[in-house]
């Protein structure tokens, strides 16, 4: 596990090449992969919101009360690995539309593996939550999102073993989906909100 991500972190392409050549993959492995990784982020999150606080501008520092962070926090966390896996069963739906179900070359479990895999980096950059600074965690959050959509291109036809040409378009599809999921989401947060989810700040 640690292997693969200091892996696909310094050398992305070796690293897939070797994660291609598994004789196979655990649907449990991989849901376990994201589960425990998840974690990064959302305890981070919860310590910078509720211990550490942000501010903007020259205002106060504001925190999150305990109890409405620990709410966010696990749908934050519920939310991770829900996405992941959704992402991974999608790019198994779509597997035999760009030739990659063929031989038995897919499975749930090896496209939630690359999806896993895929959002590595942003499970680390999601450490940044210990410290909140709005500024820092938007740069790095874009970059972090750029190389996980390269890794997704780059992992994608050298584990589902098609060509370049096919693996842009079924990446590219990959990405269309995640849009979606993202205004999904967005949509979500609203309708938490309203049941009960909302941030409560302390005085």
């Amino acid at each position: 596990m640690i292997a693969n991500i200091i892996g696909l972190m310094i050398r992305p392409k070796s690293q897939w090449q070797v994660i291609a050549e598994k004789d196979e993959f655990s649907l449990f492995s991989a849901c376990l992969y994201t589960a425990i990784f998840a974690c990064l982020p959302a305890f981070a999150w919860y310590y910078g919101t509720t211990v550490v606080g942000w501010t903007v501008g020259d205002g106060d520092t504001t925190r999150l009360t305990s109890e409405s962070a620990a709410t966010i926090t696990v749908l934050f966390y519920l939310c991770m690995v829900a996405s992941v896996c959704a992402i991974g069963y999608m790019m198994h739906w779509m597997s035999e539309t760009y030739s990659a179900g063929a031989a038995n070359v897919s499975s749930v479990a090896k496209c939630i593996s690359i999806a896993s895999f895929t959002a590595t980096p942003l499970f680390i950059v999601g450490a940044i939550g210990f410290i909140p600074v709005l500024w820092v965690s938007l740069v790095l959050g874009v970059l972090a999102a750029c190389y996980a959509v390269y890794l997704l291109y780059l992992g994608i036809p050298i584990v589902m073993g098609i060509s370049k040409e096919r693996g842009f378009l079924y990446a590219s599809a990959v990405i269309a989906f995640c849009l979606v999921l993202i205004i999904v989401i967005m949509g979500g947060s609203v309708i938490a909100w309203d049941m009960g989810a909302a941030p409560s700040f302390t005085d």
